[in-house]
């Protein structure tokens, strides 16, 4: 199985998720099943079919976290090294040249990208032409509405 890259803050997050799914969901769904079976005739039990639903979209999450967790690759930001280049788990300002704005972008796992928190995954078109790039650069990027050009202001390892 390929190691999938993951940020040391996503890999929490995914334990956070796989504890209260085995302590609190796993339990409460076979509590609910039970309080369904002994409602009697199970083959029109709306309440047992949503418990058993439930349980398999349960189950079938767990083995997904245990299955990304057991194939990540770690990385802290804080422990790289790596000369002002854009690596994963990098934090890069950007100024969008036409413009002028400025955004700044972690750059981490498929599973943790959310642009609302300024995550972008590192399978991103920017995040593609940034990898390798330093401060001071200038990257092409393809986006939907065409080419944009950006230059690196600052790569931070945060």
């Amino acid at each position: 199985m390929a190691t999938e890259p993951l940020t040391k803050y996503g890999a929490e997050l995914l334990k956070e998720e796989l504890a209260r799914l085995k302590h609190k969901e796993r339990p409460a769904v076979i509590n609910a099943i039970s309080e369904a079976r002994a409602q009697g005739d199970l083959s029109e039990n709306a309440e047992y079919d949503a418990a058993k639903e439930k349980q398999s979209f349960v189950e079938g999450r767990i083995a997904e976290i245990e299955g990304k967790l057991g194939a990540a690759q770690i990385i802290d930001p804080k422990l790289l090294d790596a000369e002002g280049r854009v690596v994963f788990a990098s934090t890069v300002t950007l100024e969008e040249l036409n413009t002028g704005d400025k955004v700044t972008y972690q750059i981490v796992g498929i599973d943790e990208a959310d642009l609302k928190l300024s995550k972008i995954s590192f399978s991103s078109p920017i995040a593609r032409a940034l990898i390798g790039k330093s401060a001071g650069d200038v990257v092409e990027v393809q986006a939907p509405a065409g080419p944009r050009e950006y230059e690196i202001l600052d790569v931070r390892y945060i």
